[in-house]
């Protein structure tokens, strides 16, 4: 099927000069804002039957659509290297002529943080000590031993690696940036559904729909990370230092927090660009620390190994389906969570990524970014591990939940006060460059004019989310997981409208290719 151009399109494609300045999807707005609303009133009146409800929910989505998601992000995967490692690679996305606009290592830089920032921070510790504790069934390893030390890894590996990072951005973006910066249509969810439904896709129920839908995914997923970010300091504070581990204390850290990444997306990608290059390099540092303090052999052996170990299983592992309750509450949850923040953070990539070629995008997102986090994944929690491998306890004495894992390898480093005050810190910039990326996309999806979305939009939507998880803690960990649950459940009506891009981006980059003389 040829791609519909804009002339084909008719009138109610948003054009630039088509819709007045500052106009809004106001549809969509009110359902995702009305939403989170709702989701907090009926958490403060009755939070128990909330969770039952979304427990039922999840475990419904996780039987029924569980592989399906599976297959999803292998064939994305798949995709993606085929787009990205043929000849149509070279072709520039955003038009031939385009030149990239931000450096290449601020381009790296934000796309790395605004996609890992979210979870990796805080789970690059958690996880894979979580497995050496308790070795994920697949590889039947005995819990603290080398084998499962390896296999923690294995497994982390799988879940933030090749397929997480793929279907984040890289099919998604060359689609986005076909058909909104050669064919003018809006750079929104709905979008993604115009080359198989085309005007259809951009009005009416569906696109309401799929705009809501991905919105409300994203905005759930990053208030949780916020929320518990209030949790986590306090407890830091609180175990080193002495604070206070109270309301007050969490709420002043969600204040602080949400003040500085709404004041990020106020600024635009300036700002977004300022935040997370403190962000890189605040993790450079304290990976260098790490490498060279820690147990420097232990982890450059065990980094081999467990990639090794991660590519001879890729299949098997991605493909796991026999112990459902782990699965339901590992790698489901993950492909819930990761699909359900596709649409707007291909988005986000979309908008930072104009005049890179597909192959840049592709080698970024479904290559270079994953290696470099298992790196990271390594350092964090291969430290702890190999901490704990040479003195049990050292590290999980701390306790066993994924905020107190991360402090207990700080503690078992030399200057323990030191580096737990920069591991806050880099959880404190995580959030801020992650919530910050996703108020301002979020802002920009809903916005139907061309350029920055409205100062008050992006401002209703950073707040909004530092007030909801605020509101939230104050119900404890129950409300904030509860409601990053639920992205899980959004993950269905989100994953059918990722599908039609496993082969739209293929169509469109030969199309591309085409166009500029590649083949």
């Amino acid at each position: 099927m040829e791609i519909p151009t804009q002339a084909q399109a008719g009138p109610e494609v948003y054009a630039p000069g088509q819709t007045r300045p500052g106009s809004l999807d106001w549809s969509t707005f009110w359902i995702s804002g009305g939403f989170f609303l709702l989701f907090l009133v009926i958490a403060l009146i009755d939070l128990k039957t909330l969770s039952t409800l979304i427990d039922s929910a999840f475990a419904w989505s996780t039987h029924f659509f569980g592989l399906y998601w599976q297959v999803l992000m292998l064939l994305t995967f798949a995709s993606s290297l085929y787009i990205g490692f043929t000849r149509i690679g070279r072709v520039k996305l955003g038009g031939v002529t385009c030149k990239p606009s931000i450096s290449t290592f601020n381009w790296v830089s934000m796309i790395m943080c605004a996609l890992l920032a979210g979870g990796g921070a805080f789970w690059a510790a958690a996880e894979p000590l979580m497995h050496f504790i308790s070795p994920p069934p697949y590889f039947g390893a005995l819990a603290h031993t080398d084998s499962a030390a390896v296999a923690a890894l294995s497994q982390s590996f799988l879940h933030w690696g090749f397929m997480a990072w793929a279907v984040l951005g890289s099919l998604l973006t060359v689609v986005y940036m076909y058909l909104h910066y050669e064919k003018n249509l809006p750079l929104m969810p709905r979008t993604l559904l115009y080359p198989l439904l085309g005007e259809r896709a951009l009005k009416g129920p569906i696109a309401v729909l799929a705009d809501a839908s991905a919105i409300i995914a994203v905005v759930a997923g990053t208030i949780g990370p916020v929320g518990f970010l209030g949790l986590q300091i306090a407890f830091v504070l609180h175990s080193v230092w002495g604070v206070p581990d109270t309301i007050t204390t969490q709420a002043m850290v969600i204040l602080a927090v949400t003040t500085i990444y709404t004041l990020s997306c106020v600024i635009g990608l300036g700002g977004l660009r300022l935040v997370s290059k403190v962000h890189v390099w605040l993790m450079l540092g304290l990976a260098a620390f790490l490498f060279i303090f820690g147990p420097t052999l232990f982890l450059s052996q065990t980094y081999v190994q467990g990639l090794a170990q991660h590519v001879t299983h890729f299949f098997q592992t991605a493909l796991y389906r026999d112990d459902s309750k782990w699965l339901n509450g590992w790698t489901l949850f993950y492909w819930g969570w990761f699909i359900g923040y596709a649409p707007m953070m291909a988005i986000y990539v979309a908008r930072v990524s104009r005049g890179r070629s597909i192959r840049e995008v592709v080698g970024l997102l479904s290559v270079a970014a994953p290696l470099i986090t298992m790196v990271w994944f390594t350092l964090v929690g291969g430290t702890g591990i190999g901490l704990e491998l040479q003195s049990p306890g050292s590290v999980i004495s701390h306790g066993t939940q994924p905020e107190a894992l991360l402090l207990g390898v700080a503690q078992a480093m030399p200057l323990p006060n030191l580096i737990s005050a920069l591991f806050l810190f880099l959880s404190f910039f995580s959030v801020v460059t992650s919530a910050g990326s996703m108020s301002y996309t979020v802002a920009m999806a809903i916005s139907t004019q061309p350029g920055e979305s409205p100062t008050w939009l992006r401002v209703f939507w950073a707040a909004g989310m530092g007030l909801v998880g605020a509101t939230l803690i104050t119900l404890g960990q129950g409300g904030v997981s509860a409601l990053q649950s639920f992205i899980v459940i959004t993950a269905v009506p989100v994953s059918l409208l990722i599908l039609p891009s496993v082969w739209d981006a293929v169509r469109i980059a030969r199309q591309m290719a085409r166009d500029q003389g590649v083949i």
